[in-house]
């Protein structure tokens, strides 16, 4: 097993290079970036100071360069006008919209967003499971129903819509207001226990929005998975031998059906990540959403560069986690790594 989670590490340190490749490549696709549009802005109005120190940065990171030492000294295995600053090194550019480090704009929206999506995961499984349970084991009934009635709505209704109805009714029937992560007056202040109450209470609804649509798909297709598992001859067989039900639910086609949904971790950060764009801009969240898509609208590529290879990080890593719970989990799969 340890050569395995070994071999996946090379696998997924080489898969990193060859996406970063990918996506420098398509960042520097469109004619232009950020500082030369500036510079033509600048000169415009005459602001010599401004223009520079665009110059200067165009030197220091080899913005004057041909595309593939650009390349190299981003990943930082190409000396700079500075020596080796890349990604390798930690240093993850310059934002030259916000005139800052990288390290510094997305600071804290790497770890808020890394908390929103891991509260909305366990969101999702902890309704969707037990409804899905529930759902397949009392087949055409009113409760069944009910719960297929929920997964439709929630698979129809669209984040965003479902965010601007609860800014509304929430700030028109309670006087609340539950924009952003914590409270206005608290924004730039250092963490103490007030803001992280105020973070706490703030998460439940971005939490309940955009963990919605996953939890509908989720019962729908767990539904469907244990309704099939459950009439397998293995589990007639366990009933008639006398097997509690709970147990001849629970022991096997329940871990059979919960495949699917292990094997979909990886793909489920990444995708709630880019999917929650239009929900954290409606709920003004201060995560790396709303900074990727504005990094790519001004052509801002050290940004979007860092932000793209953060979303492939975790697409990896939530795909390494997924295979050793499977592992774990299937006594087949287990066996055929031997």
């Amino acid at each position: 097993m340890i050569r395995q989670i070994l071999r996946r590490i090379v696998t997924m340190a080489v898969t990193l290079l060859v996406i970063s490749a990918l996506v420098f490549i398509i960042i520097k696709l469109p004619p232009g970036d950020y500082l030369s549009n500036r510079i033509m802005e600048l000169r415009a109005t005459g602001d010599a100071s401004s223009v520079a120190k665009a110059e200067l940065l165009i030197q220091q990171y080899g913005l004057d360069r041909p595309v593939w030492q650009q390349y190299l000294m981003w990943i930082g295995v190409m000396p700079g006008s500075v020596g080796f600053s890349g990604l390798l090194q930690g240093d993850w550019g310059w934002s030259f919209e916000y005139d800052k480090p990288v390290a510094d704009v997305v600071g804290d929206a790497l770890w808020l967003t890394l908390l929103i999506n891991l509260t909305a995961v366990v969101f999702v499984h902890l309704v969707a499971i037990p409804a899905a349970i529930y759902s397949a084991t009392h087949r055409n009934t009113v409760g069944d129903a009910v719960v297929t009635l929920l997964g439709y709505v929630g698979l129809a209704v669209p984040g965003f819509l479902l965010a601007l109805i609860l800014l509304f009714y929430a700030n028109r029937w309670f006087g609340l207001s539950i924009g952003g992560l914590y409270d206005s007056a608290l924004t730039n202040q250092p963490w103490t226990w007030e803001k992280v109450r105020s973070l706490l209470a703030h998460l439940i609804v971005p939490t309940l929005v955009i963990g919605l649509g996953g939890t509908a798909a989720m019962i729908r297709r767990m539904r469907a998975n244990l309704l099939d598992e459950l009439a397998k001859p293995y589990t007639v067989t366990a009933r008639a031998k006398g097997l509690p039900p709970l147990q001849a639910l629970l022991k096997y086609p329940f871990r059979m059906s919960l495949n699917p949904f292990v094997a979909d971790i990886g793909n489920l950060l990444p995708h709630l990540v880019s999917g929650s764009v239009l929900v954290s801009l409606v709920l003004s969240l201060p995560t790396v959403g709303p900074l990727l898509l504005e990094a790519l609208r001004s052509q801002d590529q050290f940004m979007a560069g860092f932000l793209l290879m953060f979303v492939a990080a975790l697409t990896l890593v939530g795909m390494l986690i997924s295979d050793l719970i499977l592992v774990w989990l299937d006594p087949r799969i287990r066996m055929g790594l031997r």
